[in-house]
């Protein structure tokens, strides 16, 4: 196997060269103290060298402006619920080393080959990561490694706009103004996709490429399906397992990598890492032609090339370092049964809000995503999701099958990750479900007094909170205040009300 691992900037090629055997420890060392810059600065020819004091100083002594903005989005983090199903509260030891010194060393190139010197152990932390990994997922590094068409989800059924989304006038994505795109789509008679239509589709279209991912489907991709469509049409199968990659290395959701070609994720969401992406790709022998002969795959080279150096520069080595970290914490005991809470909390928060009387797409999930069709409310995505921001629950106002605006959708997309982390578990999201309910409420209430404008309805809201927004935010917070925060204490924070 042979993986790319994307971060902000570039792509990296696995490699099974090992660390070595060696193991190196070190005592913390204090910073330099004032006697230290005096002894430095006493030398005549450094009297004017005042900078390197300044430069380890803290942020609150340099910055103290946007020190205070951090610790406000700490605050509102603790007092808050983080519903949105792409976020998660990384751990403290991720982000130590994504504020590490790693940060400082530009690193073009692939591991063993950089254009600059001075990367040993740069070079160390991504191998570790590569083959970190590999591990995570369980793959053999034999057969992985980390103006054509393009069929994937339509993003109004769940899909992602980087799978090349366009409307009838506008190409929305760098995919869609690139390649020719054709959407698959749900069944929305049941919420689920409609494999028969994606078949007779490609039939027609003949893509090169199928994408089997989605950021709004609350189910199982059948990968087996897809493998089979993909062969009968000749074309690349590539799985984007963005918001299911820590359920898939937990082993709780099905895997794409028996059946995919290539597999793509971030590393932020349900892994539970510092923001960033990875790349894997198949290797060896894909079949035999009708001669018997071998057919290699060819996806090495130009997947490695078209990353570095046709897209990208040098990588954020901080950001590699701390996926390192996440990777090693995906293959634990305790993530395991993290992912399993995940999905217990998830199906939870499901049950609870149809109890309340809310439409589910699909009727249910089977993953970490719970997505609301509010439409039978009367209320969209958009005003809800505004009227829980003021309470403190971060939603994201999603598109539902059937919808016409992306802006003024029907739908609100929620998850279980982020607080799962916390240490929620199922009672809590059935009142989490709950506390969502009465701010759908709300939305009635001030949509019914605003009329049809959502301009009208946000500029009401800025002006004076009903009352019942102003209870449903302090019941919020004494709520959400209960649980642990995740990568800083309590005690470190500047403000806590």
């Amino acid at each position: 196997m042979a993986l790319l691992l994307r971060h902000g900037r570039r792509a990296l090629e696995v490699s099974a060269r090992g660390l070595g055997s060696s193991v190196r420890t070190f005592a913390a060392q204090p910073a330099t103290n004032d006697a230290d810059y005096e002894k430095f600065s006493s030398d005549v020819n450094r009297s004017h060298v005042t900078w390197p004091k300044v430069l380890n100083q803290s942020l609150e002594e340099v910055d103290p402006e946007l020190y205070d903005i951090i610790e406000h989005e700490k605050n509102r983090q603790y007092k808050g619920l983080e519903l949105i199903p792409s976020e998660n509260f990384v751990s403290r030891s991720v982000m130590e080393a994504v504020g590490s010194v790693m940060t400082n060393k530009y690193s073009e190139g692939y591991p063993g080959a950089r254009y600059y010197g001075g990367n040993e152990f740069i070079d160390q932390a991504e191998s570790l990561c590569q083959q970190r990994a590999l591990a995570a997922f369980r793959l053999d590094p034999e057969q992985w490694g980390p103006h054509d068409r393009i069929m994937g989800l339509d993003l109004p059924h769940g899909g992602h706009l980087s799978h090349g989304f366009q409307t009838d006038t506008k190409k929305i994505s760098a995919t869609s103004i690139f390649f020719e795109t054709m959407p698959y789509r749900l069944d929305e008679s049941t919420g689920l996709i409609d494999y028969d239509a994606l078949d007779n589709s490609a039939t027609l279209f003949r893509p090169k490429l199928i994408v089997a991912g989605a950021s709004a489907y609350t189910r199982h991709y059948d990968y087996p399906r897809m493998r089979a469509i993909a062969d009968k049409h000749k074309a690349i199968l590539l799985a984007d397992m963005a918001h299911i990659s820590g359920l898939v290395a937990a082993g709780e959701v099905p895997s794409p990598f028996d059946y995919a070609d290539v597999v793509t994720t971030t590393t932020h969401k349900s892994l539970r890492g510092p923001r960033g992406a990875m790349i894997f790709y198949r290797k060896g022998q894909k079949g035999t032609d009708k001669k018997g002969n071998p057919i290699m795959y060819d996806l090495e080279t130009p997947i490695n090339f078209s990353v570095f150096p046709g897209l990208q520069g040098g990588p954020h080595n901080h950001t590699i370092s701390g996926l390192a970290c996440a990777l090693k914490q995906s293959t634990t005991a305790e993530f395991k049964l993290y992912q399993q809470q995940v999905l217990r909390n998830s199906t939870a928060l499901a049950n609870g809000l149809q109890g309340r009387g809310f439409t589910l797409v699909s009727g249910g999930t089977d993953n970490h995503i719970v997505l609301t069709d509010l439409r039978p409310q009367n209320v969209d995505g958009s005003r809800v999701e505004r009227v829980l921001e003021l309470a403190h629950i971060a939603t994201n106002k999603n598109t539902v099958p059937g919808d016409v605006s992306a802006m003024v959708p029907g739908g609100l997309r929620m998850g279980s990750p982020a607080l799962t982390s916390r240490g929620f578990v199922e009672a809590d999201f059935d009142h989490v479900a709950e506390l969502v309910s009465r701010g759908v409420g709300i939305a009635q209430a001030v949509k019914k007094q605003t009329g049809p404008k959502l301009k009208d309805f946000k500029e009401y809201l800025e002006k004076e909170a009903p009352a019942e927004l102003v209870a449903l935010r302090e019941e919020v917070e004494e709520f959400a205040k209960q649980f642990p925060t995740i990568g800083f204490e309590k005690a470190s924070m500047r403000y806590t009300e």
